[in-house]
């Protein structure tokens, strides 16, 4: 039988030849989709309560009873948390284009991956295609995955930007997107991109982002936080890996940076309710250090892919103040990767590893 070498814009090209009377339809373009968690679509108390029901209603992320959860959270939490959580997006707001960080930066990163990917075989014809979406709030996965659809996107890449797999992250992100696909009489071929939490270039990544901007600060930290999202405890005794891949990528800093367990030190923050979650607790971690006479701390989050309310509010806000009321003196919160070219060697290295076979 006789080889033939066929590049993929001919392949597109024969793969769109139908009949004369054949409805129109397009084919033969490629997918990738980065999920990030979401966003409110502003600061007021309705655009708040919608995302955080939304968001709170996820069986992924409240585990609890619907008997008990339900009247707590339509009753109580949907009443009162709404306005609280306004003002403090209200504080890191952009307001030039009236959106959260986290969509700014998502929309970024997407737009860059695109001109990156623009070199790849087929890439600069535009046979790939790259957008983004958010698991709550907007743009909603249903809507996207349509929209690449509908640009002829036959085979889709999903890659969730999270590089600790959790249920509550990259499980509902996935059920997100393959709840779209049920309802689609045409599914694209889907590829979900793994965790990456011990990637070599991951973790090189976070580590020179960290020792550039250590080299910024006007003074030495003499100890580093790596804060993690925290999930209640239960989650990981039902078996739920994050924990462990938390610590792996803590482990591998550590081991690129030269540093002992006790100068760098990983925490879990953003605990919600009354349940023992993942410990120890960012927040308590850095009031024992300041009274206990550390001056100077530095905290990272390298769990989160850009930077959000859990990073500049909580951490450059609330915890900063934490530590200086408790004693302590000098407080850096070191940026997420966001869109800068470590954090684009990231994703563009995911994408292209996970792409190989359809490019």
């Amino acid at each position: 039988m006789e080889s033939e070498t066929v590049s993929l814009s001919e392949a597109a090209s024969r793969a769109v030849r139908l009949p004369a009377d054949h409805q129109p339809v397009a084919v033969g373009r490629i997918g990738v989709l980065l999920l990030n968690l979401g966003t409110p679509d502003a600061t007021d108390y309705w655009s708040m309560r919608r995302y955080l029901k939304e968001f709170l209603s996820d069986r992924r992320v409240i585990e609890t009873p619907r008997i008990l959860w339900w009247p707590l959270l339509n009753g109580v939490i949907l009443t009162t948390r709404p306005a609280r959580k306004g003002r403090d997006y209200e504080t890191i707001w952009n307001r030039e284009r009236n959106e959260s960080p986290l969509k700014t930066i998502t929309r970024s990163q997407a737009e860059k991956l695109a001109q990156r990917l623009a070199s790849l075989p087929g890439g600069e014809e535009g046979r790939i295609v790259v957008d983004w979406a958010m698991r709550y709030g907007n743009p909603s996965i249903k809507e996207r995955l349509e929209a690449l659809q509908r640009a002829g996107c036959d085979r889709i890449l999903l890659v969730p930007l999270y590089p600790q797999y959790a249920a509550a992250t990259t499980a509902t992100a996935c059920d997100k997107a393959f709840e779209a696909l049920m309802r689609m009489r045409w599914q694209p071929t889907i590829r979900v991109s793994p965790p990456y939490h011990d990637d070599p270039v991951y973790i090189g990544a976070v580590v020179d982002s960290l020792k550039a901007e250590l080299a910024k600060l006007p003074f030495e930290p003499e100890i580093i936080i790596a804060s993690f999202h925290g999930v209640p405890k239960d989650y990981h005794l039902k078996g739920d890996p994050y924990h462990c891949q938390c610590q792996k990528t803590v482990r591998l800093m550590r081991e690129a940076l030269g540093l002992p367990p006790e100068r760098l030190l990983l925490t879990f923050q953003s605990r919600f309710g009354r349940a023992e979650w993942l410990q120890p607790y960012t927040d308590m971690t850095v009031k024992g250090l300041a009274e206990k006479g550390v001056k100077r701390l530095a905290v990272i989050t390298p769990g989160f892919s850009a930077d959000c309310l859990e990073t500049l509010e909580e951490i450059a806000g609330e915890n900063a103040e934490i530590f200086r009321e408790h004693g302590g003196e000098h407080f850096a919160a070191i940026p997420c990767l966001n869109d800068s070219p470590e954090g684009m060697r990231v994703i563009e290295h995911i994408v292209r590893r996970e792409l190989q076979g359809w490019i």
